[in-house]
């Protein structure tokens, strides 16, 4: 399950751009090419259960299927 260790290291971007911040984000955007190998449910599945749990609490997975083999952290949406 390849997909659990991309979902850890997006949460390792995320805590990484946001520092103490993480339990702000709420929103985490993620384009997933259909040709990337990656499964999109299982990735937003990993990363729900990571996002349930410290330091982040409120983050959900926001998955955008796109042509091409792109896999790619696109956006944070933080409350402030």
């Amino acid at each position: 399950m390849h997909e659990l260790s991309i979902a850890l290291e997006v949460c390792r971007l995320v805590e990484t751009r946001t520092g103490p911040g993480a339990a702000n984000v709420t929103q985490v955007g993620i384009e997933v090419g259909d040709a990337s190998g990656f499964e999109a449910a299982n990735l937003e599945f990993c990363l729900d259960a990571l996002f349930s749990r410290p330091p982040f609490g409120r983050a959900k997975a926001v998955i955008l299927r796109t042509p091409g083999d792109d896999l790619r952290l696109t956006y944070l949406e933080i409350d402030e």
